[in-house]
């Protein structure tokens, strides 16, 4: 494999917690060198046959969105393993964590041999599965967890189908922790957020939509906390986008126990009066939080107290959106706009470019034991290379997904990923 030599770079390093010029070495598919000077003149004193000018471009790990929902099996016209790996090459995303919320639902072994032999054949990014915890993702009978482990599930979790029956919960949650299995939890009270299409307040009841109280975020965090106190399970709270869940969240965490916590990027970046006139493709699950949830959330996130930041990736047909809000189905595609949609936050001044991919690219990681995330010579060589100041505005069908709801249609945007390399191979870019 032909070494390459990527300089005139400014490394975003989230380990180190550093922005600088420097240079970087691929060798062999993994980091080979990194330097804060000047590369050499003569890149064959580095062993390198190809040279890349990065133009003062930033070079950072290749994203780990955590949670991305792909629609094989059973709904691929909605989006298959190629086009998502398509959208996440674009995106500078170079790992996938995939839900298990599928038609059916990711609950066998034989499931999800199905998952990695498909995304080796056609995803060109790197693929890992979640897997459900409970069968059908039904709530009533937990899964062979120990099997899917051994067939390659990463975690568990039953996505956004909120298991009621606190005992067949707990039970799961002891059996995980057994076999040191990680457990991703979404935290909500599932009969007072049942059939919710906004967050309770004066915006819902104008619009007359069904809604929900941040309450019921808050009951559920409370739940699943008490619950790992009890059983000593690893839990990740996938969604966590109000202020009042964010004091149980502290405590679990100055109390010791094994829980972390994540926020898509689109309750980092947009709130409930962006719904505006029942635009649906502004629907998620959880619904959009009113500003001063969101507020509370990136400080959150900026400290350390929220770890993971992703696009919860949920592709939609037209057909499922193009119905009134209420029926409308609730979700957004997000691989292709984490990254630009993220560097809102570095525009505002909200956090720093080592702090967007600590959270987007090593805590993920870390959490989850793969091996990304980092910048540290040895690591694959899994890279994306962007320009944190170019602006566009985003046009849909111009996206690689198959699917095309996302809310930021037409939005201003600065960020634009001028190269992709998974295990040192570049798969989006030519500059």
């Amino acid at each position: 494999m032909t070494a390459t030599l990527i300089e005139n770079a400014r490394l975003i390093d989230p380990e180190a917690g550093t922005d600088a010029p420097g240079w970087l070495l691929i060798r062999a598919g993994r980091i080979a060198a990194v330097g804060r000077e000047e590369a050499p003149q003569g890149a064959e004193e580095h062993g390198a046959e190809e040279r890349i000018d990065a133009r003062g471009h930033c070079l950072a790990p290749g994203i780990v969105d955590w949670g991305v929902k792909i629609g094989e099996p059973g709904e691929r016209h909605k989006e298959s393993f190629r086009s998502a790996g398509r959208a996440a090459a674009a995106g500078g995303v170079t790992t996938l964590v995939t839900r298990p919320d599928t038609a059916p639902p990711l609950d066998t072994p034989e499931a999800l041999e199905f998952v990695r032999r498909r995304a080796a054949e056609a995803a060109g990014v790197r693929i890992h599965p979640m897997a459900a915890l409970t069968k059908g993702c039904a709530g009533a009978e937990m899964t062979e967890i120990g099997f899917l482990m051994d067939a390659g599930a990463v975690a568990f979790t039953d996505a956004f189908h909120v298991t009621a029956e606190t005992r067949i919960l707990s039970r799961a949650l002891a059996y995980a922790r057994g076999l040191g299995a990680l457990v991703v939890a979404h935290p909500q009270e599932p009969r007072l957020s049942r059939g919710a299409a906004a967050t309770s307040g004066k915006f819902a009841t104008l619009k007359g939509l069904p809604a929900v109280s941040p309450m019921a975020e808050r009951m559920g965090i409370d739940r699943d906390i008490a619950l790992v106190e009890m059983t000593g399970a690893a839990v990740h709270f996938d969604q966590v986008t109000t202020a009042r869940a964010l004091p149980p969240l502290e405590r679990a965490k100055r109390n010791g126990f094994d829980v972390t916590a994540g926020v898509s990027v689109h309750h980092l970046t947009l709130n409930e009066l962006d719904v505006a006139d029942y635009r649906t493709f502004f629907k998620l699950t959880p619904p959009l939080r009113a500003e001063d949830d969101r507020s509370a959330v990136v400080e959150a996130l900026r400290s350390g107290l929220i770890d993971v930041l992703c696009s919860m990736h949920t592709p939609q047909d037209e057909e499922s959106k193009r119905l009134p809000f209420e029926e409308a189905a609730a979700g957004a595609v997000g691989l292709e706009t984490l990254l630009p949609a993220a560097l809102r936050l570095y525009h505002a001044g909200a956090l720093d470019l080592p702090a967007l991919f600590r959270a987007m690219a090593l805590t993920p990681a870390r959490r989850l034991g793969l091996e990304a995330g980092t910048l540290a010579p040895g690591a694959p060589a899994d890279l994306v290379l962007f320009d944190p100041d170019a602006p566009f505005v985003l046009d849909r069908w111009t996206m690689q997904s198959k699917s095309k709801n996302t809310p930021f249609d037409g939005a201003r945007l600065q960020g634009r990923v001028r190269g992709t390399w998974v295990g040192g191979r570049r798969i989006h870019g030519d500059a």
